[in-house]
């Protein structure tokens, strides 16, 4: 599904042809994800109703299940577009990174500017997750309690991270991957932890304790293979 983070629009022009189908559906169905998430950061998911989304979105139930056929479909509807979003904004942390800083400032050596990368996307992905916390706390926080689904697709996350940090890294062998598995399993718990807290600044000082301990572990050699 589309990314659905995005401020809707107040309401909707007046008028039959002012705007298509698809894009009256497309509209609906953001108010609803933000509203799904704005709701749960007072209430948690089990507590949150559908009628609770509605008014906040101030969409008719109609056109709710013209969409979703539950609470659930609209929440992992939201779910997908957070999860798209955080990992879209890591990857293009990396990608925008300048892999020779290091090299040029500081005389590091070509795998110094591996490390440049993952540090400019862990910075870009706890930038996302403070720029908008009832999203990060949806796909955090409440995936535990909306159920196996939730939790399988937040665990696919985890996977995914994987996969892109032994990317930036280089990272090939099974001692190295073990590595940034527990890396993003740490940083995930401990993220998750400041985001159902509603630690802004917490999220954030996070990053330099993070990359600075990754550093180290690169260079005793934690994401190497054994000899």
């Amino acid at each position: 599904m589309a990314n659905v983070i995005r401020e809707p629009a107040n309401r909707l022009p007046r008028g039959r042809s002012a705007l298509s189908h698809d894009e009256v559906r497309r509209i609906h169905q953001d108010r609803l994800c933000r509203a799904m998430a704005d709701v749960m950061v007072e209430k948690g998911y089990v507590r949150t109703s559908v009628e609770d989304v509605l008014q906040r979105a101030t969409v008719s139930r109609r056109a709710f299940y013209e969409l979703f056929g539950s609470k659930l479909d609209c929440f992992m509807a939201a779910f997908d577009g957070a999860r798209d979003m955080l990992l879209g904004r890591m990857m293009a942390g990396a990608s925008a990174a300048d892999p020779t800083r290091e090299g040029t400032e500081a005389g590091g050596s070509p795998a110094d500017g591996r490390l440049v990368r993952f540090e400019a996307a862990v910075s870009a992905y706890l930038a996302a997750i403070v720029e908008d916390l009832p999203y990060a706390r949806l796909l955090l926080v409440e995936s535990f309690a909306a159920g196996p689904e939730a939790v399988a697709r937040k665990n696919a996350i985890k996977e995914r991270s994987t996969d892109a940090m032994a990317m930036m890294l280089g990272v090939t062998g099974p001692a190295g991957r073990l590595t940034c598995t527990i890396v993003v399993a740490a940083t995930s718990s401990m993220v998750t932890a400041l985001v159902a807290e509603g630690d802004a600044a917490g999220v954030l000082a996070l990053g330099p304790e993070l990359t600075g301990h990754v550093r180290r572990l690169w260079h005793m050699g934690a994401f190497a293979e054994p000899v």
